[in-house]
């Protein structure tokens, strides 16, 4: 079974500063029907205006996954850690027990354009961590390039969880194929671009829970950036 979730159908607020969309519940946005996808808890569209950002703030018990598609986003936290994060780069942070974060648009000029995907961990009360990469090698063919791993797999960020996230680039014309394998579930999450799953046609922002499905069989109309959510 194929569910397709359209970006217009996101939960959406503008509030200046910050232009937000939720595929499921988050926040001020509540709808029982979309409370997340098997581990898959949150996946949040935002663009930050320049010199804007979300100022130190507290997490638990969480995968947070951070991708830049343009700008950059300037992070701080209660572990010591500071960093950039740039296109091209995926940052994990494991909330785990606590941590407090900050997350600001160091431009004053360009808004900066990101997804933040939170993902439920094994289980409560981990050591809080960070991780960033740069993922150079994703493969203009559409191949699958596997970012996040419950065991860091393929130099991939290590979340704790049993899940695995992949990034793919398929370009227009071209066609890619992902194994669902037995027992498991997927989430395609369309971030630019126009593919078609399943005779149907998902633009950016669109998404789509595959249950009960061996394959996940896509085709581009024009070039996209896509991210797959393999879950348990």
């Amino acid at each position: 079974m194929i569910q397709i979730r359209k970006s217009g159908e996101r939960g959406h607020f503008n509030h200046g500063w910050l232009d937000t969309f939720h595929t499921f519940s988050f926040s001020e946005y509540h709808d029982p029907r979309h409370m997340g996808v098997r581990t898959l808890r949150v996946m949040n569209e935002d663009r930050v205006a320049p010199g804007e950002g979300f100022g130190m703030h507290g997490h638990r018990d969480m995968e947070i996954l951070t991708c830049v598609l343009s700008g950059a986003l300037e992070h701080k936290d209660s572990l010591g850690n500071g960093e950039i994060l740039r296109p091209g780069e995926f940052q994990r942070m494991s909330a785990g027990s606590g941590i407090r974060h900050s997350e600001f648009n160091p431009s004053s000029t360009e808004p900066v354009h990101l997804y933040q995907i939170w993902i439920l961990p094994e289980r409560r009360g981990l050591t809080p961590s960070y991780e960033q990469k740069r993922f150079d090698d994703i493969p203009t063919s559409g191949a699958w390039r596997v970012v996040a791993s419950d065991d860091a797999r393929d130099g991939s960020l290590k979340i704790s969880q049993d899940a695995r996230v992949y990034r793919a680039s398929l370009p227009a014309g071209g066609s890619n194929t992902y194994e669902i394998p037995p027992q498991r579930h997927a989430w395609l999450q369309v971030m630019s671009g126009r593919v078609t799953l399943g005779g149907q046609t998902l633009t950016a922002g669109d998404g789509a829970a595959l249950s009960d499905e061996q394959k996940v069989e896509l085709t581009a109309a024009e070039t996209a950036d896509l991210l797959l959510f393999d879950l348990a």
